[in-house]
């Protein structure tokens, strides 16, 4: 398999991992309880062997457990591990920020319960050395120990015809989210603009991606709204792509999605490649879900939720 080389990032790491759209709704599907084959299909609209492709990758890179429903039995499940529950900050991040920016009616019939306060929440993220919110406005970025390079696999899954808007599954919680960053190259494009980036050179000189990929992505993000398209060259005309307030905000779900790389996907004998800093506090920036009602630390195990 042809290879690529890239600048070491740990959120690139995560996204060849997870981030495909398949493989975060099956993800979303088991948090939320739908842990079957069938029961999967049938809730996202995926075909058989889509869904079994992506089972079977989850599976390899220690995502998802499949054990048998009740001892010596046939019919199998999909459990969460460690290393995907982990990923329960990302998923709180992703509810806050698709009922910020839209009106999806099953979102807003779920309630969640902090079992530590016993009170509905919203989920923020704020820095666990001085409790402040965090947002893109408020760190800097410098390399970190292990800002090498990287060789990855070249890109085979294509972007999917199928918009996740189109998945039936009644816990499609955060669609709109994952129809942004449920392919690789569109949640890179973002990542790298919170490092202030904004033109197609500087975003084509940091991925390794063909021109015409490159400008599909771009308008995507546009018409998204999570990008502002002007003008910043007249003869010939060259535009630059800046972050809105729609795409400011996505900065806490690749700050959870950051943190998840750097403790799941890194070589443990290299450090992190980037160093966040916290401007507020001038300490590391650690991001860390919590209780909008108590402000205290959001656990899996501690929140309650109910589903339509």
């Amino acid at each position: 398999m042809s290879k690529l080389i890239t600048q070491a990032s740990s959120i690139n790491r995560a996204l060849d991992q997870i981030g495909d759209k398949w493989c975060l709704l099956i993800i979303q599907e088991v948090f939320w309880g739908i842990n079957s084959f069938n029961d999967m299909m049938a809730a996202m609209g995926v075909s058989r062997g889509v869904l079994s492709d992506r089972l079977k990758w989850l599976q390899s890179i220690d995502c998802l457990n499949r054990l048998p429903e009740t001892e010596g039995g046939k019919r199998m499940r999909y459990h969460l591990t460690r290393k995907s529950i982990d990923l329960y900050d990302c998923a709180l991040m992703a509810i806050a920020w698709e009922r910020e920016y839209f009106s999806t009616p099953k979102l807003d019939e779920v309630t969640l319960v902090h079992l530590q306060c016993g009170q509905s929440f919203q989920a923020q993220m704020n820095c666990r050395t001085c409790g402040e919110l965090v947002d893109s406005c408020s760190v800097s970025f410098q390399p970190g120990p292990g800002a090498t390079l990287d060789e990855r696999d070249k890109k085979v899954r294509r972007r999917s015809s199928i918009s996740v808007q189109d998945a039936p599954s009644k816990h499609n919680l955060y669609k709109n989210l994952i129809n942004l960053v449920g392919d690789r190259w569109t949640a890179n494009v973002i990542a790298l603009s919170f490092h202030g980036l904004t033109r197609f050179d500087q975003f084509h000189g940091e991925l390794p991606i063909a021109t015409n990929i490159l400008t599909d992505r771009l308008k995507f993000l546009v018409e998204e709204g999570v990008f502002q398209q002007t003008p910043y060259q007249e003869r010939p005309i060259r535009w630059k792509y800046q972050l809105t307030a729609k795409g400011r905000s996505l900065f806490p779900w690749f700050q959870a999605l950051l943190q998840w790389g750097d403790k799941w996907c890194n070589p443990k004998d290299n450090g992190n490649p980037l160093q966040v800093t916290h401007d507020s506090c001038g300490k590391s920036l650690h991001g860390q879900a919590t209780c909008s009602a108590c402000s205290h630390a959001l656990k899996a195990h501690e929140v309650e939720f109910s589903l339509p």
